[in-house]
């Protein structure tokens, strides 16, 4: 079966670089994960968002911190979740000096929507749309789109004005023979929320079967509505 990602780009999925097309080209059936490890040359978020920011990290979404030189490590494991679809984790860790933050998302391919769905945090309350391109630079390029929250019998669209919309690119470097990334996430009122980018290895390490997810990649909770 071909990746979320494949079926999301079709035929553009061949335009991306050979690396890029190696992390994003499986699923679970393949038996693998991506693994890596890198630095963030900078993290920077707006002191207006500060509280928000945190709150949403107790729920392992967003970053409320800044800094220079972060070690930051991604996980990405393929799955199905107990609804059957085909799942990919987005585990990632920033270390800063006096502090762990983890932002975390798991992704499906929603044929309902036509395009992949990214559901935020521990917990999947909120789930994004998610517009998904190649880049120029063989890069694979995500721009967030609607965002809905869902709780319990709650379900509501998320107002624009309050959003974060993000712009992320993902490209491999052959110069420094490394992965990088740059991430923009803006608010209509308050301008730029988060901005991070950097550089990092990644490994494609066996992970066959179940018992071969960490249990600590999985949400807390899986939400059926994309």
């Amino acid at each position: 079966m071909a990746s979320i990602y494949e079926q999301a780009l079709g035929q553009d999925f061949g335009k991306l670089h050979p690396r890029i097309r190696e992390r994003f080209g499986f699923g679970s059936e393949d038996g693998v994960a991506s693994v890596g490890a890198g630095v963030m040359d900078r993290v920077w978020h707006a002191g207006l968002a500060a509280l928000p920011l945190r709150v949403g990290a107790s729920r392992h979404i967003l970053l409320p911190q800044s800094g220079r030189d972060v070690p930051f490590t991604i996980r990405n494991y393929a799955y199905r979740d107990r609804f059957g679809r085909e799942t990919v984790t987005w585990c990632r860790t920033f270390d800063f000096p006096n502090a762990a933050r983890k932002f975390d998302a798991t992704m499906i391919y929603s044929r309902q929507r036509g395009r992949i769905v990214d559901y935020l945090g521990t917990k999947q309350h909120l789930a994004v749309d998610l517009d998904i391109a190649a880049d120029g630079n063989g890069g694979i390029r995500i721009r967030s789109g609607d965002q809905r929250f869902y709780e319990g019998f709650l379900s509501f669209r998320f107002p624009s004005l309050f959003a974060g919309t993000a712009d992320v690119c993902e490209w491999y470097d052959d110069r420094i023979e490394a992965f990088r990334i740059s991430v923009h996430v803006v608010n209509p009122l308050i301008g730029t929320v988060l901005r991070y980018s950097g550089r990092f290895q990644a490994l494609i390490v066996p992970a066959a079967g179940e018992a071969a997810i960490p249990p600590d990649v999985r949400p807390l909770r899986e939400e059926r509505r994309e």
